[in-house]
C-alpha cells in the first residue's frame, strides 16, 4: 500500500489506543455497561449492547470483563445513576475538523475537560453542528488475515452479505458497511465460516484533507489529549494521512 488510504488511519487509531490498553478497557467496560443498563441485558435484544461487545471484542477485552460490566449494569438498573452520549465538535489546528464521541455522567466537567484540550493545542470548540456534516457514519468490521484466507472469496462473500467494500492490509481485513447493517453483515460472515475479530461504528470524513506533517503532529497531539480524558470514548478528523506522515508521528 502506498499513499493515502482509509485503511491508515484505522490502523493508526487502534495503536494509539492499544498503547493505551489500561485506559481504552475501562472506556470499553463502561461502553458495555451504559449499553446493557439501557436495555435488554440479552445483546440479541439490544442492537446497542451488540455493538459494543463486538467493538470491545475487537480491541481484546477479556469476556469475563464484558460479562461483569453486564452483570454489573443489570444490578444497578435501578440506582438512579445516568450516563449520557454527548458529542462535541470543533477544529485543531489548521482548521482540521474534530468529531468527539464520550460518555459521562456529568456533562458541565466534560465539557470544561474538551474545552481545554482545545484551547491548549491551538483548536477551537465548536457548536453543535459545526462540523458533523463533515463526516458519516459507517459500520466496520475486522477479520484477521490468514494464509488461507482466499482474497477474492472473501470479496465476493462480502458483496453477497451486503457488505459496501473490502480493504486488505497489514494482516488484517476491514469490512465497510453501513450502520444499521454492521451486526447483520456480521453474523452473515460468522455463518459463512469466517472469523471475525470484532466490529463497531465508526465517523468517516465525507472529504478528508491533506496537510503537512507538521500539521499532522500539532493535530495529533490534541487527539492524543483527548483520548486520555476519562469520559471520551472515540475521536475522529479529517486528516488525508499518508504512511510516511505516520511514521512522522509516532517518532
Amino acid at each position: 500500500m502506498s499513499g493515502h488510504s482509509k485503511w491508515a488511519t484505522t490502523k493508526h487509531r487502534k495503536a494509539a489506543q492499544d498503547k493505551k490498553r489500561s485506559a481504552l478497557f475501562s472506556k470499553l467496560t463502561r461502553n458495555v455497561f451504559v449499553a446493557a443498563k439501557s436495555g435488554d441485558a440479552n445483546p440479541d435484544n439490544n442492537a446497542a449492547l451488540a455493538a459494543a461487545i463486538a467493538k470491545a471484542k475487537s480491541y481484546s477485552l477479556p469476556k469475563d470483563k464484558i460479562d461483569a460490566a453486564i452483570a454489573k449494569a443489570h444490578a444497578s438498573a435501578s440506582d438512579g445513576s445516568t450516563w449520557d452520549e454527548v458529542i462535541y465538535e470543533g477544529y485543531g489546528p489548521d482548521g482540521v475538523a474534530i468529531y468527539v464521541e464520550t460518555l459521562t455522567d456529568n456533562r458541565n466537567r466534560t465539557a470544561s475537560d474538551i474545552r481545554s484540550a482545545f484551547t491548549k493545542a491551538g483548536g477551537n470548540l465548536g457548536t453543535s453542528g459545526s462540523v458533523a456534516f463533515q463526516f458519516e457514519r459507517k459500520g466496520e468490521i475486522v477479520i484477521d488475515k490468514t494464509d488461507d484466507l482466499d482474497e477474492d472469496e472473501l470479496m465476493l462473500l462480502v458483496a453477497e452479505c451486503d457488505g459496501d467494500d473490502m480493504e486488505v492490509a497489514d494482516g488484517e481485513v476491514i469490512v465497510e458497511t453501513t450502520p444499521a447493517s454492521v451486526m447483520a453483515v456480521k453474523r452473515a460472515l460468522e455463518d459463512a465460516g469466517v472469523v471475525v475479530r470484532g466490529a463497531e461504528l465508526v465517523m468517516e470524513p465525507v472529504n478528508a484533507q491533506e496537510v503537512s506533517t507538521e500539521t499532522a503532529k500539532r493535530t495529533m497531539r490534541l487527539i492524543d489529549r483527548l483520548e486520555e480524558l476519562d469520559d471520551v470514548q472515540s475521536v475522529y478528523h479529517t486528516m488525508d494521512l499518508t504512511e510516511e506522515q505516520f511514521a512522522a508521528i509516532g517518532e
